[in-house]
């Protein structure tokens, strides 16, 4: 442990990846919430964190991915780095995110979706880095229309010191002044930062947000503890500033944000403030009302609608897969 400077938040917990899982069969990820007790409320407006580190999938001609699910009351965050990704959903949206893109989906009132290795990247195969977070909704805006958002890497807003040291991609939220495309209903900061061997970032971050850092790459001093690849630091809110200095080359996700202060009720894919509302999530999931989509597996571009609609959804104490 190290020295902290007055006004810098400290380390509540260090968390070790928890082990890696498969969803469906094209993602193979780190759970890190479910790790952490009370993660949903301690890291709000944050509820689930799923890390895919860098892995090398063979070439194929089926796409691997996750089929058809529902989901209600939040918003699902994916980020590339290394791979490609599409979307498609029952609203008719959808797109493709390759390295340094996101897309921000916003579930709200009801929708079904379905991910997949993006196809003509499938059959090439490759490296894929990628992670994705479910962020919380309030309550005023949990049964609003549905949303999505496709941010390009050309989108995201940049911030990097003269000497190269450190360069942080503002994909939500504000760093230095710069903002991010991101458009939310709480607030929510969501940074790619990349500190040089040598390196320190300063992060301003009010008091009273919720704030966690996970470390992808390379070894870094935050908060006065040493960190490792692949560890998560959930920071106190003891101070207005977060600093990361790199011991060696590091690359972190930053997520922080202002807790939304509300009951939670979450089963599966629905996270919403009452157990009936999650009745009722049900029993539209079954009514078909959250819209109809093909249960092949088809790209973005494939627009037909089939009439079959998805598994139900098992009930769980926290949100879980399907993605």
């Amino acid at each position: 442990m190290t020295t902290r400077r007055a006004g810098e938040r400290s380390i509540e917990g260090v968390h070790a990846s928890p082990g890696l899982h498969w969803v469906g069969d094209g993602f193979r990820v780190a759970g890190y919430f479910s790790a952490i007790p009370g993660a949903m409320r301690r890291l709000s407006p944050f509820l689930l964190l799923d890390y895919h580190p860098p892995y090398v999938y063979s070439p194929s001609d089926r796409p691997r991915g996750v089929g058809v699910h529902p989901h209600r009351g939040f918003e699902t965050v994916t980020l590339a780095w290394e791979g490609s990704v599409a979307h498609h959903d029952s609203t008719g949206a959808g797109g493709v995110i390759g390295p340094g893109d996101a897309q921000w989906m916003t579930a709200a009132s009801g929708i079904l979706h379905k991910e997949y290795h993006e196809r003509e990247w499938a059959r090439g195969g490759g490296r894929f880095h990628m992670a994705q977070l479910w962020v919380n909704l309030p309550r005023a805006h949990k049964m609003g229309p549905p949303r999505y958002q496709g941010l390009t890497a050309a989108e995201m807003g940049r911030v990097e010191l003269a000497d190269g040291a450190v360069r942080v991609r503002v994909i939500a939220g504000e760093h230095a002044g710069v903002r991010g495309p991101a458009l939310t209903f709480s607030d929510v900061t969501l940074l790619d930062a990349r500190v040089r061997a040598g390196g320190e970032l300063t992060l301003a971050v009010p008091a009273s947000h919720n704030l966690c850092l996970l470390l992808m790459s390379g070894e870094a001093v935050i908060g006065g503890e040493r960190a490792s690849e692949g560890d998560l630091l959930v920071t106190r809110n003891d101070g207005d500033q977060l600093v990361v200095r790199a011991t060696e080359d590091a690359h972190a996700l930053v997520m922080g944000g202002a807790p939304i202060d509300e009951p939670i009720a979450a089963m599966g894919p629905f996270v919403m403030s009452t157990e009936r509302e999650l009745r009722e999530a049900v029993a539209d999931y079954e009514a078909g009302r959250f819209g109809h989509l093909d249960l092949r597996r088809a790209t973005p571009r494939d627009g037909r609608r089939g009439r079959r609609r998805a598994r139900r959804p098992r009930a769980s104490a926290s949100p879980s897969a399907p993605r």
